[in-house]
């Protein structure tokens, strides 16, 4: 079904009194999620309230969709034009939300039930997935490659964060993976045969020394952070088995492969000159950068003045991962950025999760979640547009979107 002829206005102006009659629900959930936090893959209780919002507002709603237990996908209408929304709600050890994925999942679920009442005439068919595990996992990574994306046009969401707006494309992720490494060596009494022993707490230090003298040959948006989380058992005994974290970061794809191959060197290096066995493996799933769509992204940026918000020009907003970088690689979509107005705090800090739950926070939540339904509305009601990402999803090959990206 495609879009009918309705005045792009009054679809926009229905969207907005949506969502606003809905404020104070969604507000509570959003306050819910950040007061019982739950870590990756284990965020069951948030799904649960997700759930129940959205199936008693008509959605068809499957928990545990594609295989992945503490992921949801909702969808409502019949439109021939796809819009997957996402939805966070993870949270971080020790900190709760200080990510402000209640703000993303708030956003999300406004987003998909100010789009519902407006569906048929837009041509819409409306899918929320409940994306799990953005911390640590990669839960997107795990939908796409069950196919979650496969029948979608466009995929978009919001992040909150303090400061002032930015434009859409300010946000560049960077591309990141994280892995382990273990040492195998030869224990001995370090005081009696020392000489007997092949230490690998030594080439664990020599490995982190050797990536710290490689940090001055990085160029800019490279970022390397690595730890020993196995480093011996007792003082008088040299150690034969030692694990080293690490994760390797760059914005670019090209010059993150040719860094993760520099420290692996190092690592190699350090067992060969230690004369220990090493082995390495991922731990979690890759991260790609964020490719944004420009079309949608000029939307989102169109829409910000009606909701009071000026986006800056893009300047700088670098250094975080996300793995809706691996779905706007094979979709076109959108990351952007929403401030809580007023608040000032560092990500991944208590301060952050104390501004989650402000009414700064409660604002971005709903102008997010509007902002998001009004881009929607206006790439479906765009002739040329909607017919560009139409033909763009007829012209991708089956099973396109479960690939994982080349690392």
């Amino acid at each position: 079904m495609t879009a009918q002829t309705t005045d792009p206005a009054s679809l926009k102006a229905r969207a907005e009194s949506e969502i606003e009659a809905r404020r104070e629900q969604l507000i509570e959930l959003s306050h819910a999620i950040h007061a019982d936090p739950e870590l990756s893959w284990e965020e069951h209780r948030a799904v649960a309230r997700i759930a129940a919002v959205l199936e008693d507002s008509g959605f068809a709603v499957e928990v545990g969709a594609y295989g992945v237990p503490t992921a949801f996908e909702a969808t409502y209408g019949s439109g021939d034009l796809t819009v997957t929304l996402c939805a966070e709600y993870d949270a971080l050890p020790g900190v709760g939300h200080a990510c402000g994925h209640n703000v993303i999942a708030t956003a999300g679920v406004g987003a998909a039930l100010a789009l519902a009442p407006v569906a048929e005439a837009a041509g819409l068919r409306v899918k929320l997935l409940g994306t799990p595990a953005e911390e640590h996992g990669g839960g997107k990574v795990a939908l796409l490659e069950a196919g979650a994306w496969e029948d979608s046009d466009l995929s978009m969401m919001v992040h909150g964060f303090t400061g002032q707006d930015f434009a859409a494309d300010a946000f560049q992720s960077t591309a990141v993976e994280r892995f382990e490494v273990e040492y195998t060596g030869l224990t001995a009494h370090a005081a009696a045969a020392p000489e007997k022993g092949i230490n690998a707490g030594a080439a664990a230090t020599l490995a982190l020394s050797a990536i710290a003298l490689y940090r001055q040959h990085m160029g800019p948006g490279v970022n390397i952070n690595a730890f020993v989380s196995h480093g011996g058992e007792a003082t008088n005994i040299i150690p034969d088995r030692t694990v080293v974290q690490a994760e390797v970061r760059a914005a670019d794809l090209d010059v993150w492969r040719y860094t993760k191959q520099r420290v692996l060197s190092c690592f190699e290096g350090a067992a060969i000159a230690t004369g220990c066995n090493w082995s390495w493996k991922p731990t979690e799933n890759f991260y790609a950068p964020v490719v944004s769509d420009p079309d949608l992204a000029r939307l989102w940026d169109a829409n910000m003045p009606a909701r009071g918000r000026t986006p800056s020009p893009a300047q700088g907003l670098t250094g975080g991962s996300t793995d809706m970088g691996n779905v706007t690689q094979v979709v076109p979509g959108i990351h952007p950025m929403i401030a809580f107005l007023g608040q000032d705090a560092v990500p991944h800090n208590p301060d952050f999760t104390a501004a989650a739950a402000t009414p700064a926070a409660d604002d971005a939540a709903i102008d997010g979640g509007l902002l998001l339904a009004w881009t929607a509305l206006d790439a479906a009601l765009d002739p040329v547009l909607r017919a560009d990402l139409l033909r763009r999803r007829a012209e991708r090959p089956d099973g396109a979107t479960r690939i994982t990206i080349a690392h």
